[in-house]
């Protein structure tokens, strides 16, 4: 009926992995097998046991029933008369309402065992069903996955509940359908295609640190660990690995935001006025913020010191490019976002712009102002930029062929071009005094 080397087996590799004892897990089991008997074979009320021998293989099943003095008993006549908080204070002192499959008088117990008392159990045995391997091995397997199940979520209660918000390592396991499945030790964390960095690739066996976003239950009641290297905090926590004056409370971090692999932005500001926010981020060299930058595949990023006062602040925010002005036209308040105007050189645009609008797009997220960039000349005055729209190839053709038809071909070689013509002039002239007439274009009928 069972495979006792794989079911062995199993136990051996729960006790060992997942810190399951042998005897947990054979106890479920029959209880699990108990449960499947009184389905198939018992009855309402019953209270069915069973005994599970890994070893041979054997499945003992039993019928218990617990022993109930007279005395002790609530009639059907006072279970009509009871309301529900009596019968409930009536079952705190001991009574009990008689159900035949699940009780045994105290006279009739003792016939079988002479010293029963009240609330003893007198046990039965159950001959065992020859048709039910089957659901017994089924029950069997449900138990150990649901005990698997239990013993993970338990472990991850317990070593991760307390982490989320920090940065794990592990090993990465495998890659299925863009989903990296990271080994955590006795945990298997989860990073889905949306948490990974794109460019980056991972092998199997690779080390890798990510920011535990989750731990506890996750899709269908599965047990997972939610994993994440795209997320702001990622960023904010490796900085708290490399930056020791934050644990001290001397520099902070206001607020990241990111477009992961490829640039950010944080704000950072000081709590000691003889220390440069920056400069402290940004370390000897540069040597913190390139650690950083490495652990994130090359990712670019901003540090700018944040300011309550929104015109520096987004001043600082649209870097490296050179303001000129910025005006307020909506302050940010209740959640709202705020509206500003930012002047800039005609030189600076595509830097306060950025690759593909990446800087101001940036600058917007951490700011919470929408900014409408505006460009000025020299004189300060505002400068109208010139939007081009596209043609569809239709205008693009008939601009062509109206170009051809009315504009004048200038040729590469004028002086033979005056000489054909001339020729030209010479032959028509002799034709007309011999008395030729010129070639009429001939028209052919369709």
């Amino acid at each position: 009926m069972f495979d006792l080397k794989t079911i062995n087996a199993i136990l051996e590799e729960l006790q060992e992995t997942k810190g399951i004892s042998k005897e947990e897990v054979l106890d479920a089991i029959s209880e699990s097998l108990a449960s499947a008997y009184k389905k198939e074979y018992g009855e309402r009320g019953q209270i069915i046991r069973a005994k599970f021998n890994n070893e041979t293989g054997d499945v003992d099943y039993y019928r218990v029933k617990e022993v109930v003095d007279p005395k002790d008993i609530i009639s059907e006549e006072d279970m009509e008369k009871m309301s529900k908080e009596e019968y409930e204070k009536a079952k705190e002192e001991g009574k009990v309402r008689f159900i035949e499959p699940r009780h045994i008088l105290l006279e009739n117990a003792r016939l079988i065992k002479t010293d029963a008392q009240p609330g003893d159990e007198i046990i039965f045995d159950l001959e065992p069903k020859g048709d039910f391997g089957r659901v017994a091995a089924m029950a069997a397997k449900q138990t150990i996955r649901q005990k698997i199940r239990e013993a993970e979520k338990s472990y991850i209660q317990k070593e991760f509940g307390d982490r989320e918000g920090e940065i794990v390592s592990g090993e990465v396991l495998r890659s299925e359908g863009g989903t990296v499945f990271v080994d955590l030790g006795k945990a298997e964390g989860v990073m889905p295609y949306s948490e990974q960095i794109k460019g980056e690739k991972y092998k199997t066996g690779d080390r890798i640190r990510a920011y535990l976003v989750k731990a506890g239950e996750g899709f269908r009641g599965s047990v997972e660990l939610l994993l994440s290297r795209t997320h702001p905090e990622f960023l904010k926590k490796l900085f708290e690995l490399e930056v020791p004056e934050i644990k001290e409370g001397l520099v902070e971090i206001k607020k990241v935001v990111r477009e992961p692999g490829m640039r950010s932005k944080m704000a950072v500001v000081s709590n000691d006025p003889n220390l440069d926010p920056v400069g402290t981020f940004v370390g000897q060299s540069g040597s913190r913020v390139m650690t950083v930058s490495s652990e994130l595949s090359g990712e670019k990023i901003d540090i700018i010191e944040w300011s309550e006062y929104p015109e520096d602040f987004i001043a600082a925010a649209l870097s490296p490019a050179e303001i000129v002005d910025i005006k307020i036209l909506k302050e940010k308040k209740d959640g709202e976002m705020g509206e500003a105007e930012v002047y800039v050189p005609e030189d600076q645009f595509s830097l306060a712009i950025g690759r593909g609008g990446q800087n101001s797009r940036l600058a917007v997220r951490l700011t919470g102002y929408k900014i409408d960039i505006k460009l000025v000349g020299p004189d300060g005055e505002e400068i109208e930029r010139e939007e081009k729209k596209p043609k569809n190839a239709l205008e693009e053709r008939e601009n062509i062929k109206e170009e051809e038809n009315n504009e004048p071909v200038e040729s590469d070689n004028p002086e033979k071009d005056e000489e054909i013509e001339k020729g030209n002039d010479e032959s028509k002239e002799e034709r007309e005094k011999s008395g030729e007439k010129p070639e009429e274009a001939v028209v052919e009928e369709k």
